[in-house]
């Protein structure tokens, strides 16, 4: 009957304290799509609530989370990238027939994707050397 007690108890995530985990796996969603700061961390250990908070060992550790940084910034710059196509792509409509006004949207509309092109290749490239760090 003790024993039976006693398995019961343990189930808790409370009695867990010191095992690994994986924080990715038990993360909440990201804030408006970001990834986290410990995407590229996959160790942690449970708190003495039983959620399991990232464990980043310094200074082998800091490089995970560099590249998350990074990630997040290309994240930024992507949207950054689709806005200033919208935008350019509004001026191009509102140009009216003026030669200038068409030439500098069609300019501004090609080097925005260039820059979308660049921050997929680049974010592709992050998400591959987290991966195969963490």
């Amino acid at each position: 009957m003790l024993a039976l007690l006693f398995s019961n108890l343990t189930s808790f995530a409370a009695f867990n304290t010191g095992n690994a985990c994986d924080p990715n796996k038990t993360a909440q969603h990201a804030f408006f799509g970001f990834p986290h700061w410990w995407k590229y961390v996959n160790k942690g250990e449970y708190d003495g609530l039983g959620h399991c908070l990232p464990k980043v060992n310094f200074p082998s550790g800091i490089w995970g989370v560099a590249l998350a940084v990074v990630d997040m910034m290309l994240y930024v710059a992507g949207i950054v990238a689709v806005v200033s196509i919208i935008i350019a792509g509004i001026s191009y409509v509102t140009a009216a027939g003026s030669s200038d006004k068409i030439t500098s949207a069609r300019k501004r509309i090609v080097n925005s994707l260039v820059g979308l092109a660049i921050v997929i290749v680049a974010s592709a490239t992050v998400s591959f050397i987290g991966n195969a760090i963490g």
